[in-house]
């Protein structure tokens, strides 16, 4: 398995940033994928959920209505929009398989919401 996430980075709250995370081919292939989310000194939260064809969509209450995920699968690529970003969703952002917090991208891309 192949998961690659990108496109952290600071903002200030009340902004805008957009993650993506590569994947391969196998690894994107009609399955829900997702991401989750580690702030520091804290549990692992499920944040986002999309189906394999990106009909269904699922995601934490906490961000609910701020963030939106999508795919093209097209270019084997995951994405989240996430918008009216608060101090509360600092913290290292995973793309994973389904809705969970398995580990597979062991870097991940770390937001930062200050200001």
């Amino acid at each position: 398995l192949q998961l690659q996430a990108s496109g952290g980075g600071l903002v200030q709250p009340g902004g805008s940033l957009r993650l993506s995370c590569g994947m391969s081919e196998l690894t994107s292939e009609k399955r829900p994928i997702g991401w989750f989310r580690q702030a520091p000194g804290k549990e692992r939260e499920a944040v986002s959920c999309i189906s394999s064809v990106g009909y269904t969509t699922r995601y934490a209450n906490s961000v609910k209505d701020r963030f939106t995920v999508s795919r093209d699968n097209a270019k084997n690529t995951l994405y989240l929009q996430m918008k009216s970003l608060k101090p509360e969703d600092t913290a290292i952002y995973y793309c994973t398989l389904g809705w969970g917090t398995t580990l597979y991208d062991t870097q991940g891309t770390l937001v930062t919401v200050s200001g």
